[in-house]
C-alpha cells in the first residue's frame, strides 16, 4: 500500500524545516509525499526539493493547491475575472512544478468557491466557469491526473463543490479523460455520505485519483486517527479500494495537536495495515457474498468476524 501523511502536522515540531520533515518521513518508512502548492515549496528551488526527496528515498505523489488571499471570495469561480484567471494560472503553475518533480496528481480543493448568503452568487455562471476552468487545466496537463476534492462546508457556509453528486455532475460536464476525484473521509462524513459508497462508484469508473484518510464524528473536519471513530466504515472503504484495484496513494490527513506527530502517524500506519490484513483474511469473495445477500444480520456477523480478528 502506498502511504503518505500530512506535512503540516510535522512542520511545527520540526522547526518548520521541510528537509527535517522529509527525514522524519523516511524514518517512519513512508514512501510517498504530497506537497501543498505554493506554500510548501515557494522558498525552495525545484532542484533543492528534488534533492531532498531523493535523499530520503521519497517519491512525489503530487501537489495540492492551496489558495490564500486574494481568493477568499472564490477561486476558479470568482466573480472577478482577474482573480479567477489568477487562480487558473496558479493551477497551471502547479502543473509545471509537479512535472518538474515527476509527480502525477494535481489535487484541487476549492475551499472558497461557495457562498454564505442567499442571492449572493450566480450558480449557473459559477458552474460554467468551473467547468471551463477545469477543462483548460486538464488540457494543459494531459499527462497528469487532475483531481477534484470536495467538502460540504468550511470555510464557506456552503461549498459549491460539496458532495459526490455534484462532483459526479462536474466530471460529466468537464468530460476529460484525466479528471477524477480525491475522497476525503472526514469531508464525506460531514456530508453524511458513506465513504464506501463514493469509493465504489468512482473506483468502478476509474475516476478515483486520491484518498485522504482520517476519522471524525461528522459535524466537523475532525482529522482524527484512522479507524478510531468509525472503524467499520473505514473497513468498508478499504474493501472497495481493494476491489477496484486502487493504485494511488492513501494520504493520512490527520491533525495531531496534543498527540505527537510521529506517534500519531505510526498509529495510522499500524491501523491501516491491520485493517488491510483483516480484509485479506476474510477474503474479497467472502465479503462480496455477504454484500450480495442484502441482509443486515449477515452484515452484522461479518462485522463481528472483523472484531475477532486473527482468532
Amino acid at each position: 500500500m502506498k502511504l503518505a501523511t500530512r506535512i503540516n502536522s510535522f512542520l511545527p515540531v520540526n522547526d518548520n524545516d521541510l528537509s527535517k520533515v522529509l527525514a522524519r518521513f523516511k524514518e517512519l518508512h513512508l514512501d510517498y509525499v504530497d506537497l501543498n502548492y505554493p506554500e510548501h515549496v515557494e522558498q525552495y528551488q525545484t532542484e533543492t526539493v528534488k534533492a531532498m526527496l531523493a535523499d530520503n528515498q521519497l517519491t512525489l505523489n503530487g501537489l495540492a493547491l492551496r489558495f490564500r488571499n486574494p481568493f477568499i471570495n472564490g477561486e476558479l469561480g470568482n466573480a472577478d475575472p482577474k482573480v479567477a484567471q489568477e487562480a487558473l494560472q496558479l493551477c497551471k503553475d502547479a502543473v509545471d512544478y509537479c512535472r518538474s518533480l515527476d509527480g502525477k496528481v494535481i489535487t484541487i480543493w476549492l475551499g472558497y468557491d461557495g457562498f454564505d448568503y442567499s442571492f449572493q452568487i450566480n450558480y449557473r455562471k459559477v458552474w460554467d466557469q468551473l467547468v471551463q476552468a477545469y477543462q483548460e487545466i486538464c488540457d494543459y496537463a494531459g499527462d497528469l491526473q487532475i483531481s477534484i476534492e470536495y467538502k460540504p462546508f468550511q470555510p464557506r457556509a456552503y461549498a459549491f463543490v460539496e458532495g459526490m453528486g455534484v462532483t459526479g455532475m462536474l466530471l460529466h460536464d468537464i468530460n476529460r479523460p484525466n479528471i477524477g476525484v480525491t475522497l476525503d473521509y472526514c469531508h464525506m462524513l460531514m456530508k453524511h455520505e458513506n465513504p464506501a459508497f463514493a469509493a465504489d462508484i468512482f473506483g468502478s469508473r476509474q475516476q478515483l485519483y486520491g484518498i485522504h484518510l482520517n476519522d471524525g464524528y461528522g459535524l466537523n473536519d475532525d482529522g482524527l486517527m484512522v479507524g478510531t471513530a468509525t472503524p467499520f466504515k473505514t473497513l468498508e472503504l478499504l474493501y472497495y479500494l481493494k476491489k477496484h484495484d486502487y493504485s494511488g496513494v492513501v494520504y493520512f490527513d490527520t491533525f495531531p495537536v496534543i498527540e505527537g506527530a510521529d506517534e500519531e502517524c505510526a498509529r495510522n500506519i499500524e491501523m491501516i495495515n491491520y485493517m488491510d490484513s483483516l480484509i485479506d483474511q476474510v477474503g474479497l469473495d467472502t465479503i462480496q457474498s455477504v454484500i450480495d445477500k442484502n441482509d443486515a444480520i449477515a452484515a452484522n456477523k461479518l462485522m463481528l468476524q472483523f472484531f475477532k480478528g486473527n482468532k
